[in-house]
């Protein structure tokens, strides 16, 4: 599917705030709210939106990171696959370097944080952890552009079809 440039608006629009209509995103494209919709839907069918998600905030969590060695006797990605069974794991990075696995946990309460790296210790495999909690995420309110994403805003009066 061809982005032309009402397409790459509309999916930077939504990147900044996906909760804007239909509506309002044709009000600032100069085009009607069933045209959004039918370009959101071919996005959508081509592969071009895969999912439409929700993100919530860190109010009452806790959150580490939990750096592990994997003996020479394991296999680092069978032990990294075991870990997205621990409760609280967000996600697991294979990485290089002194250690072999990254993995971010998250849970209501520093108690079960602490109760997850507990478990993560006795996987098969894990011989050595390193653990430090997250204080506080520092981030972009909206992801930057991607590379080759257009930074032009569409001109407000011009009518795209």
């Amino acid at each position: 599917m061809h982005l032309d440039e009402a397409n790459e608006a509309i999916l930077r629009m939504l990147k900044e705030n996906s909760r804007r209509s239909f509506v309002d995103l044709g009000a600032d494209l100069g085009i009607s709210e069933s045209a959004v919709r039918r370009r959101v839907k071919l996005m959508a069918d081509g592969g071009i939106i895969r999912k439409f998600t929700l993100e919530m905030g860190d109010r009452g969590t806790a959150s580490a990171i939990v750096l592990a060695s994997v003996g020479a006797d394991s296999e680092t990605s069978e032990v990294a696959s075991r870990l997205l069974d621990l409760p609280g794991a967000e996600i697991i990075y294979e990485i290089t370097g002194q250690y072999d696995i990254m993995a971010i946990i998250t849970a209501p309460s520093i108690a079960e944080i602490n109760s997850s790296i507990d478990g993560l210790r006795k996987v098969s495999g894990i011989t050595n952890t390193n653990t430090v909690i997250i204080l506080r995420k520092v981030q972009h309110e909206a992801p930057p552009p991607s590379l080759g994403e257009s930074k032009r805003k569409p001109k407000s009066g011009s009518k795209k079809r």
